[in-house]
C-alpha cells in the first residue's frame, strides 16, 4: 500500500501542474497504473513451484552421492505432491516495477505451452510408458508429449546433457540406469536417497538443475492387495538392481521381520547388505547365490525384481525352476515387477501351482501415475492411464 499512495501523491501532484499549466478545471478520469493492476492481481493465483538448494547447473562432475549414514524416515513413500512448496505473493505485494506509462493488457487467452518429457533406458521397445504417460496428461488436460529415447549406460553423460538443454520438462528412467543416473543430479528426494536409485528427475525450468525421485516405492506398495499382511513375514527378493532396492524400501515400511536377497555375486552384495542393516535396523537380511536350488518353504512373498522374464530381453524364461516355486508354502504370494508381457513366465508357473500373484502392471501404472504428480501437482486418472496400457499390452 505504501508504493500505491506515493504513486497517488504523483499523480495528483502532476495532474495539480497540469491543471495548473494549462487552466482547465475540468476533471478526467484517473490513469490506472501498472502498479494498481498488479495490487489488484487475484489472490488465489496459480501458485509457483519453489525449487530450493539446487547446484548450478553447469555441474559436469558426478556429485559425491551419499553413503550409508542416512537415517530411515518413517514415512519413505508419502505423496510426493506434498513434497512441494508453492509460494505466491502477498496481498499487497507488487508484480512489476513502479512507472507512469500503462501499455496495452497482455493476452490471457494464449494456447498452453507444449511440455516435452521422455523415458531413457535400454532397450525400450517393450516399453508402456509413452501410452500411459499421454492417457495421463489428456485426463488432466495438459499438452504434452512423451519419448522413448534408448540409452545405452554408455551415451548416459551425453543423455542427460541433451535432456537438460532442449526443453525438457522431466524424464522417468528404467533399467540398466537407475543406480548410474543418480551421479548426475543436483538434488534427490529423501524416497530416493534411501533407495539409491532414481525413476524420476524434474528439470528446473529457470536453472536447468535436476532432481530425483523414486516412484517405484510408491508403486510397488500400492499395487499390494490391501488384504495381505506382511507383517513379521519373511521376503525373498530376486535381483539387487534398482527395482529391487525399492522393493527392499516398501517392504521395510511394511514391517517385514527378513529379507533374503539371491543374487548372482554375493561378494559384490556385501557393502549393499551393510548399507541396508544400518538403514533398516529392524529388518533382517541375508544374501545367496541366485543360481543355486532355493528352497522357499519359509517364504510367505517372492519378488522377482530382475529383467528375466520380460519381452525383448530373457521372455519364455524365469527366474525361478517349477520344482523351487513348488517348495512356496501354500498361501505364498508371487510378486513379478516385469510388466510386459502381462503374464510372465514365473506368473504362470505359479498360477499353474494355485499360488496368489501380482503383476507389474499396477505397480507400473501407479508409479507413472506418482510422476505425473512430482511434474505437474496433479493427480491424473488411474483407470484411463491402464485402460492405454492394456490397450498396447501383447
Amino acid at each position: 500500500m505504501a508504493i500505491n499512495k506515493e504513486l497517488y501523491e504523483r499523480y495528483k501532484a502532476m495532474k495539480a501542474a497540469k491543471l495548473s499549466a494549462s487552466g482547465n478545471n475540468t476533471e478526467k478520469a484517473p490513469v490506472t497504473t501498472q502498479t494498481q493492476q498488479a495490487s489488484n492481481k487475484p489472490e488465489n493465483s496459480a501458485p509457483v513451484t519453489s525449487y530450493s538448494s539446487l547446484a548450478n547447473n553447469n555441474n559436469t562432475e558426478p556429485n559425491n552421492y551419499p553413503g550409508n549414514n542416512i537415517n530411515y524416515p518413517d514415512n519413505v513413500a508419502k505423496e510426493y505432491n506434498n513434497q512441494f512448496t508453492y509460494s505466491q505473493p502477498a496481498k499487497n505485494q507488487t508484480y512489476i516495477q513502479e512507472t507512469t506509462t500503462v501499455p496495452e493488457p497482455a493476452q490471457t487467452h494464449q494456447a498452453p505451452q507444449l511440455k516435452k518429457f521422455a523415458l531413457i533406458g535400454y532397450p525400450l521397445g517393450h516399453s508402456l510408458s509413452e501410452y500411459i504417460h499421454l492417457a495421463g496428461f489428456e485426463s488432466l488436460g495438459i499438452k504434452a508429449t512423451y519419448e522413448l529415447i534408448p540409452t545405452p549406460p554408455e551415451e548416459l553423460v551425453d543423455r542427460v546433457k541433451y535432456l537438460r538443454n532442449s526443453g525438457y520438462s522431466g524424464f522417468n528412467v528404467t533399467i540398466p540406469l537407475k543406480l548410474p543416473v543418480t551421479m548426475f543430479l543436483d538434488e534427490v528426494d529423501a524416497s530416493a536417497n534411501i533407495v539409491k536409485a532414481i525413476n524420476t528427475v524434474v528439470i528446473n525450468p529457470q536453472t536447468n538443475a535436476l532432481k530425483g525421485y523414486n516412484t517405484d516405492v510408491i508403486g510397488f506398495i500400492k499395487a499390494i492387495p490391501q488384504d495381505i499382511n506382511l507383517y513379521n513375514k519373511t521376503v525373498a527378493i530376486l535381483g539387487t538392481g534398482g527395482a529391487s532396492r525399492a522393493a527392499i524400501t516398501a517392504l521395510a515400511q511394511k514391517q517385514v521381520k527378513e529379507i533374503k536377497l539371491y543374487t548372482r555375486n554375493i561378494t559384490n552384495c556385501i557393502e549393499l547388505l551393510e548399507y541396508l542393516r544400518k538403514s533398516f535396523p529392524k529388518v533382517e537380511f541375508n544374501a545367496y547365490q541366485i543360481d543355486k536350488f532355493k528352497n522357499l518353504s519359509d517364504i510367505y512373498m517372492v519378488v522377482n525384481a530382475t529383467p528375466i522374464g520380460m519381452s525383448g530381453q530373457a521372455v519364455g524364461y524365469s527366474p525361478l525352476e517349477e520344482e523351487e516355486i513348488k517348495t512356496l508354502p501354500s498361501n505364498a504370494i508371487v510378486y513379478d515387477v516385469i510388466y510386459n508381457p502381462k503374464k510372465t513366465n514365473l506368473i504362470k508357473l505359479a498360477q499353474k501351482h494355485k499360488y496368489r500373484t501380482i503383476t507389474g502392471l499396477d505397480m507400473l501404472i501407479h508409479q507413472a501415475l506418482e510422476a505425473q504428480k512430482i511434474w505437474t501437482g496433479l493427480t491424473p486418472d488411474f483407470k484411463d492411464m491402464k485402460i492405454a496400457a492394456l490397450e498396447n499390452l501383447d
